[in-house]
């Protein structure tokens, strides 16, 4: 087992993070044309905003995956936990905007008043602002600036906008749907881990 687990580290330790940027850009476009060509369905700003959202929502997940990854099996993942992080971002951006532009017709006022009243915007807005000092610092420069330490303190903010992430998933879809609570399982499962740890 543990060859394996070495001979697929050593593997993805020769994939470059461009890469994986590239593949997983690869499904806006086709999303876009789906949109454009009544590929999404009756509502297809909804489904695209719901398509992206759901991406992000994984990506987190993935970067959330990496240290238990290699605290538990011994597979190194961590040089694309950056990748993960920025690219969920990314969706999180483009959900936000297809929201803001497409859903809400840059119709401020409104927006506003969505974002005080319907909790699980709330929520989501909450986890995007927790996303964007992440997004800001996810680079050498800031790693320099701030050290090491402080850096990786403000990171922590990762297990609050996957949380919120999940929670917004949650309360956003109508009823008791399996997929959202089967993230959320995932979700509380990668922090239960991570606070286990933390008790040792």
């Amino acid at each position: 087992m543990s060859g394996i687990v070495d001979r697929i580290s050593s593997a993805m330790r020769r994939v470059p993070t461009w890469g994986v940027y590239i593949l997983y850009l690869l499904p806006v476009p086709w999303l876009l044309y789906l949109a454009q060509t009544d590929g999404l369905g009756r509502e297809p700003i909804k489904a695209l905003e719901h398509e992206l959202g759901e991406i992000a929502l994984q990506l987190l997940i993935v970067g959330l995956c990496i240290t238990p990854l290699r605290q538990y099996l011994g597979l190194n993942l961590i040089k694309f936990r950056r990748t993960f992080g920025v690219l969920a971002f990314t969706y999180v951006a483009m959900h936000l905007l297809v929201w803001v532009v497409l859903d809400m017709s840059l119709l401020w006022g409104q927006m506003w008043a969505d974002i005080w009243k319907r909790p699980y915007i709330t929520i989501g807005m909450a986890g995007f602002l927790a996303l964007l000092p992440l997004a800001i610092t996810s680079n050498n420069w800031s790693v320099r600036k701030m050290g090491a330490a402080a850096w990786r303190k403000l990171h922590k903010l990762t297990y609050v906008a996957v949380l919120l992430g999940g929670i917004h998933y949650l309360w956003l879809v109508k009823g008791i749907q399996l997929e959202p609570i089967v993230y959320m399982i995932v979700i509380l499962g990668l922090l239960g881990l991570r606070y286990k740890r933390l008790l040792k």
